[in-house]
């Protein structure tokens, strides 16, 4: 599977109407919803603000899509189509129509939309990306720097460490380690105190 490294923006005209696309990179359902409400104030005088969305949710890809009153099947399923023939997850598009006065009819609609996601897949650079886990631990401090080998070692990931009585770190690693992480937690020959969150994530190679 593939995500953009940043966000991707194309804009199509067909028969005067103005057709906005914006492909951005997500991490969860909540964050899409919070995205198509900042679209649709930011261009409340368009007449339509279309979306498609793929995200990596509890272990499984949820996918949702919206024609936001274009006729039903004109906007919404397409661009999802190319978001799924693309194998793209983790990932918005959002397409905002300002309508040109002249009828475009259902084909054209698909066309207008499906051309616009396109031309925003085409601008967008792609990075691989497979199905992780992010872990919070925490351990004394006389056991980090072994942490610190451990994971370079195993090509985990720390991505946050706070220090306080003890160190809270986060860690990240794909779903081939994380078998083994566990298991050297529970044996005891990796010293962790404590594992305090787990949660499914998608690890950007």
């Amino acid at each position: 599977m593939y995500t953009v490294l940043e966000k991707s923006t194309y804009e199509l005209v067909e028969k005067k109407s103005k057709f906005i696309a914006n492909l951005i990179y997500i991490e969860s359902k909540e964050e899409a919803e919070n995205i198509i409400k900042e679209y649709k104030k930011r261009f409340h005088d368009a007449r339509h603000n279309c979306y498609a969305y793929r995200v990596y949710d509890e272990n499984e890809i949820y996918e949702k899509s919206s024609d936001d009153g274009e006729p039903s099947g004109t906007a919404g399923a397409p661009m999802l189509n190319l978001l799924q023939k693309n194998d793209l997850c983790n990932i918005i598009i959002i397409v905002t129509r300002y309508f040109g006065g002249i009828l475009l009819g259902t084909g054209g609609l698909v066309r207008a939309y499906s051309g616009a996601t396109i031309g925003a897949i085409d601008n967008c650079k792609k990075a691989k990306i497979e199905p992780g886990t992010e872990f919070q631990i925490e351990l004394d401090y006389p056991n980090y720097q072994s942490l610190q080998y451990y994971c370079n070692k195993n090509n985990i990931t720390i991505k946050n460490s706070e220090y306080n009585e003890n160190i809270t770190c986060i860690l990240e690693m794909n779903n081939t380690i994380k078998d083994r992480f566990l298991e050297d937690v529970k044996n005891k020959s990796l010293n962790i105190l404590e594992i305090k969150n787990q949660k499914d994530i998608m690890i950007i190679e």
